[in-house]
Formats: C-alpha cells, structure tokens, sequence
C-alpha cells in the first residue's frame, strides 16, 4: 500500500542531499543553454532509471535480518552524512553543447550527462537504503523519483535566483543532519533489535 508519509519523507531527503550535487549544477547550465524541457525529459528520464536501480538494490537487501539490515543502512546514512559534511568543491565540469537544438539531441544529451554522473551517486545509494529501511518500493520510488525532478527542475528554471538566497553550505549541512538523524534511528533499530 502506497505511504505518503513514506514518500514525502524519501522527497525531503533525496532533495536536501541533491541540491549541492554536481549534477543539480549540470541541469543547472543546460537548462541556461537550450529549451528547459528538453533538458528536463532527458534529466527526468535518467533520474528515474536510477531509481529504478536503486529500489531494486534496496529490495535485495532486505532479504538480510532485521538487526543486520538496520546496521547496514545506519552505517552507510552516516556515511552519506560524511560525504555531504567532508565533500571538497569539484570544479565544473564542461558540458559539451549538442550539433543543434533538437528535441532528441538536447534531451539525450541530459540523459547521458545524468545517467553517468548519477550512477553509484550519494542519492542513489540513499534511496536503495531507504528501500531497504522501509520495505516500501513504490512510496520509496515515488519520494526519490520526484525530488530528483524537483533539484532538476529548480536546477533549469530557477536555480540562480535559489543560490543568491540560499548558501550551498546550509543547504548540504540540512542534508547532512537529516542523514545523521536516520542513522541514528537505524542504528538504534539495530541495538536494541
């Protein structure tokens, strides 16, 4: 059965850990260069295939045990809390402009920049966790899916005007304590068991 509370939770999440994310900067510039919703079909298309991934890697880890599992998805949310705390500025990367302004080239363009930036990424590794934890795919996809599309969408229609306003700094910290308090209930799950 399908959990709002369960997908509003995994959208606040997977949007607090994305926004300071490369690829949030990715959509970001594309979105300056070419037709947003070009941009977006392809970005939304290959942030749903890792979702798709991650659930699925999600859903294997909870044939683990109980105690076990708990311990697993602690340790790695408070990892994940380290990366956002830790993580040193990358410089941009470069994003190379498609021939021409098609729909099909602007749109795979997005695609393959998300589909290879994306994969084993912080946020994809979050929800095959939060899988794990709720044992819920469908809410658990839904949260991620959306608040990927979400940092997407603010990433190539108003992601300038959100960094004037709000320093990326905050923003990764709030992620990083949200993480550090699912660990701790994850790894509480797991004592006292």
């Amino acid at each position: 059965m399908f959990s709002f509370t369960v997908a509003a939770l995994v959208f606040g999440v997977i949007f607090l850990a994305e926004l300071p994310d490369k690829t949030a900067l990715a959509s970001l510039m594309l979105g300056t260069r070419y037709r947003a919703s070009y941009v977006f079909a392809g970005v939304a298309a290959a942030f749903l295939v890792h979702v798709v991934l991650a659930i699925a890697a999600g859903s294997l880890l909870t044939l683990l045990p109980h105690r076990i599992l708990q311990l697993i998805v602690g340790l790695a949310f408070v990892a994940g809390a380290a990366v956002l705390l830790f993580k040193k500025d990358d410089d941009e990367e470069e994003i190379a402009k498609p021939a021409d302004q098609s729909f099909w080239k602007v749109s795979g363009a997005g695609f393959m920049l998300i589909l290879v930036a994306e994969f084993g990424d912080l946020t994809q590794i979050m929800t095959a966790n939060l899988a794990a934890r709720y044992d819920d795919p469908v809410s658990v996809g839904a949260g991620a899916t959306l608040g990927l599309w979400a940092v997407a969408g603010l990433g190539i229609v108003g992601g300038r005007t959100l960094m004037k306003y709000v320093p990326l700094a905050l923003i990764t910290k709030v992620a990083a304590l949200v993480m550090l308090a699912l660990a701790g209930f994850s790894l509480y799950e797991a004592a006292v068991g």
